[in-house]
């Protein structure tokens, strides 16, 4: 038994290295032409943030643009039948609203049509493009995320000239997915988790 109690700190220090190891975080990556944007999808509001997750995984999101953009409100996208509205979404996501969640600037909501349940489209994000933020949207468009890089990028997909409907003259193809960053990494773009 003595030889065994000696040999144990070494099989601690064999196992401790993994068990502490930096946890890590989910963040969404969203490629375009102008750029690329990292948000961080918050965990108070865990319904949209697996929903994101998931459509992410799933490559959902691959084929389709930001399809509305407006300068000093949003850039919209991941909606695949922009003129019939939400009809195309895969599901829709009960509210999950957080009033510690505000639409700050490079805040990153979820879209929704104007449904008495405030019922959000589990496919349609959008990101706040306005530096006062948009606080009318507020306990009405649910805030799941936010943009810890590239608004720089969001600025210039805002800029870009639109038609009638809002919609980028030349189309702005989003690639999405999820990577993983520690709290140093997060930390590094300004950004602390909660």
């Amino acid at each position: 038994m003595r030889r065994l109690t000696s040999c144990l700190p070494l099989v601690l220090l064999a196992i401790v290295p993994s068990a502490v190891r930096a946890q890590q975080y989910p963040v969404g990556r969203i490629e375009t032409r102008l750029g690329e944007i990292l948000f961080y999808p918050h965990p108070e509001t865990p319904n949209h943030r697996a929903s994101f997750i998931r459509l992410a995984g799933e490559h959902y999101f691959d084929s389709l643009t930001f399809n509305r953009v407006i300068r000093n409100f949003v850039a919209q996208g991941g909606c695949p039948d922009t003129p019939e509205g939400f009809a195309g979404s895969p599901y829709n996501l009960a509210p999950e609203f957080v009033d510690s969640l505000r639409h700050v600037y490079g805040a990153v909501g979820a879209g929704r049509d104007d449904n008495p349940e405030k019922l959000s489209a589990g496919c349609q994000f959008y990101i706040v493009a306005n530096w006062r933020g948009l606080p009318r949207l507020d306990g009405s468009y649910v805030v799941y995320g936010q943009v810890i890089k590239g608004m720089d990028v969001v600025e210039k997909i805002v800029s870009e000239p639109t038609d009638s409907s809002d919609a980028p003259r030349t189309p702005i193809p989003i690639r999405v997915d999820v990577i993983s960053l520690s709290r140093e990494e997060l930390a590094a773009y300004g950004f602390t988790p909660r």
